[in-house]
């Protein structure tokens, strides 16, 4: 019985560190997440609106400050034009305004504060060089969609060494970025920082979770 005193105290302790572990609140250290997209489609443009929280000011330096939530739209001619254009949000209260043509990526972008993300679709009035069109934006998120949380459980559990070697303490000194992506099917991206520049970067499927591709630099 005094041998098996000890065996049960360490069983112990190894329980209660195995439960203190997923207990973690990993995700109080995401600086950078986007929970949502909507996408709408003319025959002059393609419209992506995309909804996220972010720390503010951003800064990819490790550490996760408190997010705001911005409602952010990208419009891509399909044939560029050189056509001024301005965005609203027409639920409730219209709101909206110009939207800034960015020459780097040959888009026009427009963002602002919310309070709350429209869920399932939005309506949209974008406004053409005066001529205004009414549009409704559809999210491409499907029930099998796993939910940014998820999404990070995932990775985490894919990468419990870089977690592990960023963990001191037993506290995380990193921060993450979660973002839904949509190209022809929809993906995650998961990306672990640490202090000193190093970074992993994960392509997730968006329905099971299962890592697609890796890539490690700093």
């Amino acid at each position: 019985m005094k041998k098996l005193l000890p065996l049960l105290a360490v069983a112990a302790a190894a329980l209660a560190s195995a439960a203190g572990c997923k207990s973690y609140d990993y995700f109080s250290h995401v600086s950078d997440v986007v929970c949502d997209i909507f996408c709408a489609e003319t025959e002059e443009f393609s419209l992506t609106v995309s909804c996220a929280e972010r720390e503010y000011p951003y800064l990819a330096d490790g550490v996760a400050a408190p997010r705001t939530r911005t409602v952010e739209a990208v419009l891509r001619e399909h044939a560029p034009s050189g056509a001024e254009y301005e965005i609203y949000f027409l639920e409730d209260v219209p709101r909206g305004g110009d939207m800034s043509y960015r020459s780097v990526s040959g888009d026009y972008f427009y963002s602002r504060g919310a309070e709350s993300f429209p869920e399932r679709s939005v309506s949209l009035r974008v406004v053409r060089d005066g001529a205004a069109q009414d549009l409704l934006a559809t999210s491409v998120k499907t029930e099998s969609t796993l939910s940014p949380e998820a999404a990070l459980r995932s990775a985490l559990g894919a990468e419990r060494e870089t977690v592990g070697a960023l963990t001191r303490g037993g506290t995380f000194r990193g921060e993450f970025h979660v973002r839904l992506l949509r190209r022809d099917v929809n993906y995650y991206y998961v990306g672990i920082l640490g202090g000193n520049g190093e970074r992993v970067s994960l392509l997730l499927d968006s329905e099971t979770g299962e890592i697609l591709a890796r890539r490690e630099t700093g």
